[in-house]
């Protein structure tokens, strides 16, 4: 059976652990092999680009964002502001404590702080390129990027998962060696 979908992954999940019992967990095997997938993938499908008004000092990621890889600002030139740690961010607002054009960012829970805060009355116009979260699979959302380009990615992944549900340790071996393979096979190819 190709795998094109949310349905047929499904059912060549249950087809490869030879179980007919698993049809309400199965979509949990898939989830959680999503979230790993978020936490270890990153390949060129998942670079986004968002733009966003600057013109406070906080301002709200994109609700898909995972990593950040560059933050500008749209200025002529063109300001590339300066990742620093919310440790760097404090001080440098003491430093910084007028207005101005930012030049550095951080991150501070789901927001990012720009330093200097942006001159009152002027709004920049930020550009963030980021990685973002891969699209989850399910019944509304029937495919991705990753399940069409990599099927078995989703197929190791998701077995993988389910091996401490099932309580069998042997194949967890088997199905991170595969994983891990589709992983290290996607990574090279990006």
């Amino acid at each position: 059976m190709a795998i094109t979908n949310y349905s047929t992954l499904q059912t060549s999940i249950g087809d490869w652990l030879n179980r007919s019992d698993l049809t309400s967990v199965i979509p949990d095997f898939i989830t959680l092999a999503e979230a790993q997938f978020n936490r270890t993938i990153r390949h060129r499908r998942m670079v986004e680009r968002a733009t966003a008004t600057l013109d406070s000092e906080y301002s709200a990621m994109p609700a898909d964002w995972l990593e950040s890889i560059r933050y500008q600002i749209n200025t002529n030139p063109i300001t590339v502001m300066e990742f620093v740690s919310p440790d760097q961010a404090a001080q440098l607002k003491g430093a910084y404590s007028t207005s101005g054009k930012p030049i550095f960012y951080s991150q501070i829970g789901q927001q990012f702080q720009v330093i200097p805060a942006p001159d009152s009355g002027s709004a920049y116009t930020g550009e963030l390129t980021y990685y973002a979260k891969i699209p989850a699979l399910s019944s509304g959302n029937t495919s991705n990027w990753l399940l069409v380009d990599s099927p078995d990615i989703y197929l190791y992944g998701s077995l993988l998962q389910s091996a401490p549900y099932l309580q069998d340790d042997d194949r967890i071996a088997v199905w991170a060696a595969l994983y891990s393979k589709m992983i290290q096979d996607l990574t090279v190819i990006s």
